[in-house]
């Protein structure tokens, strides 16, 4: 929990300051720990670096600005994120959305950004994972905000430890596999995302109720299903539970991660349960 906190203040951090310089020695003053820390720690649960992730949001931020206001230049834009010059700003514009700033600018509605944010995709068949609208780490913040009202169904793995017993690698492939049923049991609009080492939520774009229960069933329907390593059939469960999201545009990454950490702690799992069946 201690690890999850301090990337949660570092992507505050990041968040208050993006349209100032930022180095990953500041993250880490700010933080009072080292910089190899929370740059392992950093890719470690989002699987990009620092630095990438502060180009993608601040580009993030910038294509919506292009948007909501058409009539600023680009390169006040550019400016406003810490780009000297036009040069500077397509670079690091193109690097995120595989186009100039002006031809998005055109036709913004014809680009989707595919995500950065993934888990380990050699032990994954990525053809699943391409018929749900992907959304990368840097745009989560945004869309967390956007959907107040609707339902987050959390999911943590049951009884890691014994299988990092047997292999850390084991481990590895009950993470990917248990993301693997959250994704595959979310709408097209829902968004998969980790929030720690084995838990994982799913943040839907609805308030039904039913649709929410609709999709803890399917990921509970899986357990007791085993991954196999090396000829070995390990069963795997999650926990999973549905929660109304009733956040909003005054949202703090600390007070939204707080609780969903409070509603996956071990006294909230005693009080609540759904069914498999």
């Amino acid at each position: 929990m201690e690890n999850i906190e301090l990337l949660i203040k570092a992507l505050e951090y990041i968040e208050n300051n993006l349209t100032e310089p930022i180095k990953t020695e500041s993250i880490a003053e700010h933080l009072y720990c080292s910089k190899s820390t929370i740059e392992k720690l950093f890719r470690y649960i989002n699987n990009i670096s620092i630095r990438d992730y502060i180009i993608r949001r601040r580009m993030s931020k910038a294509s919506v600005e292009m948007v909501r206001n058409p009539e600023k230049s680009l390169l006040d834009i550019g400016i406003e994120y810490g780009y000297g010059s036009n040069e500077a700003f397509t670079r690091a514009f193109f690097s995120v959305w595989q186009v100039s700033p002006s031809e998005f600018r055109k036709n913004p509605s014809a680009f989707e950004l595919f995500p950065g944010y993934r888990l380990d995709r050699e032990l994954m068949e990525e053809k699943d994972m391409t018929d749900r609208k992907k959304v990368d780490i840097s745009e989560l913040y945004d869309c967390i905000k956007e959907r107040t009202g609707c339902f987050l169904i959390l999911g943590d793995i049951k009884r890691l430890i014994p299988i990092n017993e047997i292999s850390h690698k084991a481990g590895d492939l009950a993470i990917i596999t248990s993301m693997k049923r959250m994704e595959q049991a979310a709408g097209a609009e829902d968004i998969v995302f980790r929030i720690g080492g084995d838990e994982f939520v799913i943040l839907t774009n609805s308030s039904d109720e039913d649709y929410a229960k609709k999709v803890c069933k399917e990921i509970l329907s899986h357990n007791d299903e085993c991954i196999n390593w090396e000829g070995r059939e390990i069963p795997l469960s999650l926990y999973v539970k549905a929660v109304r999201y009733e956040g909003g545009t005054t949202l703090r990454y600390s007070d939204f991660f707080s609780m969903l950490h409070h509603e996956l702690s071990e006294e909230s799992k005693m009080q609540y349960q759904p069914e498999k069946s």
